[in-house]
């Protein structure tokens, strides 16, 4: 086998991989395409990773070569391409077509920060939760189809299990936590999972109180996931999701990254400390139960 549909994850490596060879070297694409045999379209597609085609191993280690990989960085990446293997998310109806880059990303993922101003992350919902959420904003669908996104919500959160564990850092806007979704009980069951889930070692969850006024993300909810590897940098990875209606934005321009990341620190700083945190939540609970 030559080719593999390597996932959103592993082409978003190749492709910065590829980038970062290229520009390290001075090459534009097409003295790139020239050096490898192959079109400038065909490098322009390698490392644009959106790009849902089939990946080459032939044409990564060609382009690799082409500009002038030292043999480790070139298995790197041929590595990479050979290492994919398609998820349960691939193909399934539930996940949609623009959040599949997102599910991707979690299990390449070492680390996702999250800062959340309308509802709980997905990853951090209950059952019912995840069921309001759904009914509220796909009111077309059926309970049958509604059913199957709640489900593929509840498998995604398997990636919290796993080994070694993904560090999930949850910045939550007050608001969420006094936002009623469903019916109070549903409300109820899913403050106390939260307070619960708190505890976790690979889980931090801080709230933003609505008395820090105006803060950095001065926007909607986005995630921030990533990968660092010092010893093999191509290995490495950083990207930004930006939660729309129906369709999601990613970004992985380095400044774009180094942007968001910065905001997230401004939001941790403004943010109540985890434990002041679990505090707001319990007291969250605390009213809503009385």
């Amino acid at each position: 086998m030559t080719a593999t549909q390597t996932g959103p994850a592993g082409r978003m490596q190749i492709a910065r991989g590829l980038i970062s060879l290229r520009e390290r070297c001075g090459l534009t694409q097409t003295q790139v395409a020239n050096r490898a045999g192959v079109s400038t379209t065909t490098v322009s597609r390698y490392e644009a990773w959106q790009d849902r085609a089939r990946i080459r191993w032939a044409t990564v280690k060609a382009l690799a070569d082409a500009c002038e990989a030292t043999p480790q960085e070139r298995e790197a990446l041929v590595a990479i391409a050979k290492s994919q293997a398609d998820g349960w998310w691939v193909g399934n109806s539930a996940v949609p077509e623009w959040l599949d880059p997102l599910v991707s990303f979690e299990h390449a993922a070492a680390y996702e920060h999250v800062f959340a101003n309308t509802a709980i992350p997905g990853l951090l919902q209950t059952r019912e939760y995840a069921g309001a959420i759904h009914q509220a904003r796909e009111v077309r669908s059926s309970n049958e189809e509604i059913e199957r996104m709640v489900e593929a919500r509840m498998k995604r959160q398997d990636i919290l299990e796993r080994d070694p564990a993904l560090h999930l850092w949850v910045v939550l806007d007050e608001a969420v936590l006094r936002r009623t979704v469903g019916d109070t009980e549903t409300m109820v069951e899913q403050l106390k999972h939260l307070h619960d889930v708190a505890q976790s070692p690979n889980i931090d969850i801080q709230v933003l109180p609505f008395s820090a006024g105006a803060h950095a993300a001065g926007a909607g909810h986005f995630v921030i996931l990533g990968r660092d590897d010092e010893r093999e940098p191509l290995n490495s990875m950083a990207v930004v999701y930006i939660e729309m209606r129906r369709r999601g934005l990613y970004l992985d321009d380095a400044e774009d990254v180094s942007a968001y990341k910065l905001t997230f620190d401004y939001l941790r700083s403004q943010a109540a400390d985890t434990l002041a945190s679990s505090r707001l939540i319990a007291r969250a609970l605390q009213e809503l139960s009385s």
